[in-house]
């Protein structure tokens, strides 16, 4: 019998527990399953509220959701544009090499285009070197000269408090 093929769709909120299943198995493929705080519960009014913040395209196999794309519009101050950012991909391993990221892919790159956004960014981690290959046959540039930043939880919590650790100071800087 030959395989399924995939079909590919906007997530519904009956997907709520296998998005945050597809989540799981991604963070513990990126060793960062620690972090993991993820709930159908919290992830909900994020994806399917009155403002959504997110919005996600699943990867079905046989009616079987094997992959998920979550994404968001960010926003280009130098061309004046919205853009697509790809928060997450991922395939289950035994549906790797079918076809399934690409077609996600251009899933998102058509969306991209059919909202005239000016272009389709994500990030890639620097030991997934499969991903950066892959990326880069699409035509995707790797950007090695950015760096992601990022403050968090108790950091974050800090530095919106005024609390900084180093000896920068708005104060000083801007003459108060």
């Amino acid at each position: 019998m030959p395989a399924s093929r995939p079909a590919i769709r906007a997530a519904e909120p009956r997907d709520l527990n296998a998005i945050v299943q597809l989540i799981g198995e991604l963070a513990e493929f990126e060793n960062l399953a620690h972090l993991l705080e993820v709930t159908p519960d919290k992830l909900a009014p994020h994806l399917f509220g009155e403002r959504p913040a997110v919005e996600c395209v699943l990867g079905e196999v046989g009616g079987e959701v094997v992959a998920f794309a979550l994404y968001f519009t960010n926003f280009s101050t130098f061309l004046g544009k919205p853009g697509l950012y790809l928060e997450d991909l991922y395939v289950r391993p035994a549906h790797r090499r079918s076809g399934l990221g690409r077609a996600l892919l251009i899933h998102l790159a058509q969306t991209a285009c059919e909202r005239g956004y000016s272009r389709f960014d994500w990030t890639v981690l620097d030991w997934n070197e499969d991903a950066i290959r892959f990326y880069e046959g699409l035509g995707a540039d790797v950007m090695p000269d950015w760096r992601l930043c990022r403050l968090a939880g108790d950091a974050l919590e800090r530095y919106a408090e005024g609390d900084r650790p180093s000896k920068w100071s708005p104060s000083a800087w801007l003459g108060l």
